[in-house]
């Protein structure tokens, strides 16, 4: 083998040497983006779960509080209304807000519910709002757990170099599940 020959196998071994360097990072960061949006869609669809469990629970509740309550229409037509919205989102973004209204008008509904004591005492009513509390509690866990899966998710897609990977593969940044405005406001109870 002449030395210009050997010179070339040397070169062409160290091209391939960086190719093949070059595509495994790009495959490990392209596979810790497609784990990290993995997890943040896990992660959503618990949220989707305990979303379900709470949207399954509301009309008992709603029933229970009309033999009551009858004259309160408007919040219980409200709560209705924001649980057909729920119903109806298609993504992500949509069923966020959607079910903001919903916690929203459930607020409402608790505070309508304690000017009723004979309501408050009823086995049914009671077991509702226990299961109700219960499945609030863990919407609750779970939204944290996807606002984390997200923020890892959206950090990693912005911090470069890694960015450049997520922008070529259409990584886009996902939305946290935030409080909707009127929760800023605790609602009003009046006896």
């Amino acid at each position: 083998m002449s030395k210009s020959s050997g010179r070339l196998v040397v070169a062409l071994g160290v091209v391939v040497l960086v190719a093949i360097i070059t595509f495994q990072w790009f495959a490990g960061i392209n596979n810790r983006f497609v784990s990290l949006d993995e997890a943040a869609n896990a992660a959503w669809a618990q949220v989707e779960n305990q979303l379900q469990r709470r949207f399954d629970l509301i009309p008992n509740l709603v029933n229970t509080v009309k033999g009551y309550a009858a004259h309160e229409e408007g919040v219980l037509t409200a709560v209705t209304d924001a649980r057909a919205r729920v119903g109806s989102a298609q993504t992500v973004d949509e069923k966020i807000a959607a079910n903001g209204q919903l916690t929203s008008a459930l607020a409402r509904l608790l505070v309508v519910m304690e000017n009723y004591p004979n309501l408050k005492a009823d086995q049914n009513f009671l077991a509702l709002q226990s299961q109700l509390e219960g499945t609030e509690n863990r919407i609750a866990v779970e939204r944290r757990r996807y606002n984390d899966a997200v923020m890892r998710y959206n950090q990693a897609i912005r911090k470069i170099p890694d960015s450049i990977i997520a922008n070529m593969r259409g990584f886009k940044r996902k939305q946290l599940f935030e409080a909707a405005p009127e929760a800023a406001k605790a609602p009003e109870v009046k006896f």
